[in-house]
């Protein structure tokens, strides 16, 4: 074993390595790391299935390893994403993907967020594989997670069309180890604004979609301004109100020209008791107003709103079969809940019990010299050690 590396055992290392070399950035795909690990589970002699996307390009992959009694219903699903962000523009130490070990710790893109605990699971699979297991335990490993959990809303029903319906699911996101139980929801939403061109010196004959595009982000500013100062708030976050912005923003040709177009694109993520269908109402209503304003002026003008992407809040409660699970297995308890979205939100709002337990900090995530405690990776080999001696049944 190389040094540095602490208890993690020989397969771990290995796995690491394989996955960490594999740039899996979310416009590219994921198939290298996703095929890998199909290939392993059918050495093993484990039921693997991969479901692409209408491309081709990426798929989810699912796999099954039965109950003692070859049941495969229930049981407790493992998952994490294979996609992973770009490193575009960021200054690293080291190759990002050449994994280096400094001063106890991994350094990798997606060292953290989330190819250490997917190659954790991934090593200890020929002991899951020869164990008499009291419940099937379920693989279900995503494409496109970095792009508002895209994959997971495709798992869902993937497990579906699979018969594959888990008990619980823990989803090895960046956690510090601890069981979290709730986050918020994320939507991304793209505001089209179609205005008319004319000359700059005479306005009256166009429309300027730049100036209504700014209406419509002052009274988005308006919406999220109320969350902070009037609620609903949720005391379990660090932030305990609903939060939004404008991300975006492109518009005009020249600066002799009225616009005759301008894009917006907007983010907002809501604690679980704001439904997010209420905002992009409130948006849509505003929209019309504005519609009705422009066409005052010029007809076949407008504002559209789009919802481009969005991944449902999650809410399990602290006796949640799938809290009481990853607490037994060794995840360290805790009331805190996190800001950032995941593919548990999906699981959950399909009706799967869902908590997120996985190694590292989410702050170490997404940013140059990305790295992961190998601690942390030691604590998660023991979360999956006691995992299965917990699911294990005598001969």
């Amino acid at each position: 074993m190389t040094d540095g590396w602490g208890r993690l055992d020989d397969r771990a290392v290995d796995w690491l390595d394989r996955l960490l070399t594999r740039d899996t950035t979310s416009r590219l795909s994921n198939l290298p790391v996703a095929e890998l690990i199909a290939e392993e589970c059918r050495s093993l002699g484990i039921a693997v299935q991969l479901c692409p996307d209408a491309t081709g390009r990426k798929a989810n992959l699912v796999a099954t390893l039965p109950a003692a009694d070859g049941c495969t219903d229930g049981g407790v699903a493992l998952s994490g994403h294979m996609d992973t962000v770009p490193v575009d523009g960021q200054v690293w130490s080291s190759d990002p993907y050449r994994p280096q070990i400094r001063e106890g710790r991994l350094y990798a893109r997606g060292a953290a967020d989330m190819k250490g605990f997917l190659a954790l699971v991934t090593a200890a699979l020929p002991r899951f594989a020869a164990a008499r297991l009291s419940e099937p335990v379920h693989l279900a490993f995503t494409f496109d997670e970095e792009l508002a959990a895209r994959g997971a809303v495709r798992m869902t029903g993937d497990l579906a069309a699979l018969g594959v319906r888990p008990r619980v699911c823990i989803v090895g996101e960046p956690t510090s180890m601890r069981v979290i139980t709730g986050h918020k929801s994320v939507t991304i939403v793209r505001i089209d604004v179609r205005g008319r061109a004319a000359h700059s010196s005479l306005p009256a004959t166009g429309c300027n979609a730049v100036e209504y595009a700014a209406r419509m982000c002052t009274a988005f500013r308006a919406i999220t301004d109320g969350w902070r100062e009037h609620g609903p708030y949720d005391p379990d976050y660090g932030v305990p109100y609903s939060t939004g912005g404008i991300m975006t923003i492109e518009g005009g040709t020249a600066r002799n020209i009225v616009p005759e177009r301008c894009r917006v694109v907007l983010e907002f993520r809501t604690v679980p008791t704001l439904d997010p269908a209420d905002v992009v109402t409130r948006l849509r209503a505003e929209a019309a107003d504005l519609t009705r304003a422009m066409q005052a002026e010029q007809a076949g003008t407008g504002v559209e709103v789009v919802v481009e992407d969005s991944v449902p809040a999650l809410s399990a409660a602290a006796d949640s079969p799938a809290t009481l699970a990853a607490i037994a297995y060794g995840g360290i308890p805790s009331d805190e809940h996190v800001t950032y979205g995941t593919d548990g939100g999906a699981f959950h709002a399909a009706g799967i019990e869902t908590v997120i337990c996985g190694p590292g900090d989410i702050a170490q995530a997404h940013g140059a010299d990305e790295y992961v405690d190998i601690a942390q990776l030691e604590a998660c080999q023991d979360f999956l050690a006691t995992m299965l001696d917990r699911l294990s049944v005598a001969d």
